[in-house]
């Protein structure tokens, strides 16, 4: 008798089948599709664009996918998703944080990455892909602060070089045992999430602080 699989199971043996067709795919399309779902995690974050960077990294020590290109192809897709979020936040700033406009996006993520960035600059556009869950806000957010666009897509596109080498280079290093990763990509969420909510709470107690005390 087969059970209905729950839903975290449907997720993941959609995301086998969607790895098994890009194996099966000529280099090419696989390589396109490595560049759309790059670019694409940017506009939409719940695509699969770390994990299949990191499978990419497989493909690259099965012979199937180049080292090289692999890193450039995802590096020019998360660079360019940046850059149109970031225009995306100049072109309509005003109306991002209209609570009655654009619901999809957090507010609250988007506040907070605002911040950041008047107060950081491109130190957090430079961080940007190593921050998971907060790559899009702060793309939008950097358009928002009118951040020069030439320095932003170059410290983008840094940051996307070295986030993808890492990644492949984890693919490569695993091999068959890739999936591994998924593991540590989540723990790495997590511990990211925490060190983030902990970084406000010391910023909201020393404003306090120096309210207090008279500080300005």
């Amino acid at each position: 008798m087969r059970f209905a699989l729950s839903r975290s199971e449907r997720v993941i043996e959609l995301a086998r089948d969607f790895f098994a067709w890009v194996e099966a795919l000529p280099p090419i399309l696989a390589y396109l599709t490595l560049l759309a779902v790059a670019y694409g995690e940017n506009l939409i974050p719940p695509m699969p664009g770390d994990l299949l960077i990191v499978f990419a990294g497989y493909l690259v020590s099965t012979g199937s996918m180049q080292l090289a290109a692999v890193v450039i192809i995802a590096t020019v897709g998360g660079g360019l998703g940046f850059m149109t979020m970031f225009w995306f936040g100049r072109t309509i700033e005003g109306a991002l944080m209209n609570p009655e406009r654009f619901r999809w996006i957090p507010k609250k993520r988007l506040a907070r990455a605002l911040e950041w960035v008047n107060r950081r600059g491109y130190q957090v556009v430079l961080a940007n892909r190593f921050l998971s869950g907060l790559r899009s806000v702060i793309a939008l957010a950097s358009g928002m602060a009118a951040l020069a666009w030439w320095r932003t897509l170059l410290y983008s596109t840094l940051s996307a070089a070295l986030w993808s080498g890492l990644l492949v280079g984890f693919g490569y290093w695993l091999g068959a045992n890739w999936e591994l990763v998924s593991v540590g990509l989540k723990r790495y969420s997590a511990v990211v999430t925490v060190l983030i909510i902990l970084f406000v709470v010391i910023q909201l107690w020393r404003y306090r602080r120096d309210r207090a005390s008279g500080v300005d």
